[in-house]
């Protein structure tokens, strides 16, 4: 196999590593923005260089964001190349295009990495399916919140010197906003609800809360209740066809395996009709985990893998009042439909009756307004 790099960051620079260290694939290209001595004639600037040569037959897309990754992708799929892509928010915003653009041109499309990092989520959940059926997923699927939440609860550190040490340690970016304000999770759970339910989400079908507004105070309340806080995505199909899927933090019981992933590590697990619930566990992110992942996929492709992880798009309705739990909220004020839901007083914050998630997202989107440091954390 003759594989084009599309950019050399961190990941970019793992893949190629991985990939020269092997007898049946080498990289020809590597597609960069500013020269890179280092790469020799392997470094190019212009994509035609790439999408003109017959002899590359595999595009390995690392560079991230929509454009030109999505111009880039899809230039390759026309020109007759397989793909592979860690690119997370490239796969959930362009979806249905790229499903389909592959089946029409018999290209393999492949996004192991973008969904778990090192973790083989999607290509287990595309084993599965050939026998069983997915009802539901839940899991842990961003590292940089999880280390957060974790240092709160064992160290007791602010939230703000604990994003710091994230963003020192590299888990968090400058601009930490995808991680702490769960952009990053739902684009996972995007794609990971359209290879479950055979679906065609989008982000816009995805309500999410992030732990942009949590205080120690929030940890103290679920630790009174013998929790531990947690971001998670939740998705599930309802026995009429309909999908739930949302984003949000949870008080997780303390004896619940998500309840003991420390540090930056990520759990996501699949509950289906005949296995039950089955769990993966392991590194959501980083360099090596990563890019195993996308080379992993790259030697599915030579071993004949050409579809994509369901070869089913299909416009599903998506209804997130069918999920409902109880909700812990702190919000300075009055409110009349908080009023409405208060069950009991916790901390500085109340435990809700049952709300629909759907319901509970419109009200804490509209509260925001008013109070910024509102914070919703679901009760499971």
């Amino acid at each position: 196999m003759k594989i084009a790099l599309l950019g050399c960051g961190v990941v970019g620079g793992g893949v190629l590593e991985i990939a020269e260290k092997r007898s049946d694939m080498s990289v020809k290209y590597v597609l960069v923005r500013r020269d890179k001595p280092e790469l020799g004639d392997k470094a190019v600037k212009d994509i035609n260089a790439i999408l003109n040569d017959k002899e590359v037959d595999t595009v390995v897309e690392v560079m991230g964001g929509l454009s030109p990754a999505f111009e880039y992708v899809s230039a390759a799929m026309r020109a007759g190349k397989n793909v592979v892509t860690a690119n997370k928010h490239l796969v959930a915003h362009y979806y249905k295009e790229l499903v389909s653009l592959a089946s029409e041109m018999n290209v393999a499309f492949r996004c192991t990495p973008a969904v778990g990092g090192g973790i083989p989520w999607l290509v287990n959940l595309e084993r599965v399916k050939r026998l069983d059926s997915v009802q539901s997923f839940c899991g842990i699927m961003n590292g940089t919140t999880n280390f957060i939440l974790d240092a709160m609860h064992t160290n007791g550190a602010d939230f703000s010197e604990v994003l710091a040490e994230a963003q020192r340690l590299g888990y968090a970016e400058a601009d930490p906003s995808a991680d702490i304000d769960g952009l990053d999770i739902q684009r996972k759970a995007v794609i990971s609800a359209n290879v479950a339910f055979d679906a065609c989400l989008s982000e816009k079908d995805v309500p999410v809360f992030g732990i942009r507004s949590i205080l120690s105070c929030d940890i103290a309340a679920a630790e009174s209740r013998e929790r531990i806080c947690k971001m998670l995505a939740f998705g599930e199909k309802s026995a009429s066809g309909a999908v739930s899927c949302y984003v949000e933090p949870c008080f997780v019981p303390a004896g619940e395996l998500e309840a003991a992933v420390s540090t930056n590590r990520n759990v996501i697990s699949f509950v289906t009709e005949l296995t039950g619930k089955e769990s993966f566990y392991g590194q959501g992110a980083g360099r090596y985990p990563t890019a195993y992942n996308a080379v992993a996929d790259c030697a599915d492709i030579i071993s004949g893998v050409k579809e994509f992880y369901t070869s089913l798009v299909r416009d599903v309705p998506v209804d997130n009042n069918a999920a409902e739990h109880r909700y812990y909220v702190r919000f300075s004020g009055s409110d009349d439909f908080l009023a409405s839901v208060e069950s009991e007083k916790c901390g500085e914050g109340i435990i809700t009756m049952p709300v629909p998630v759907a319901k509970m997202h419109e009200w804490a989107a509209r509260a925001k307004e008013a109070d910024p440091g509102v914070f919703i954390a679901g009760l499971i």
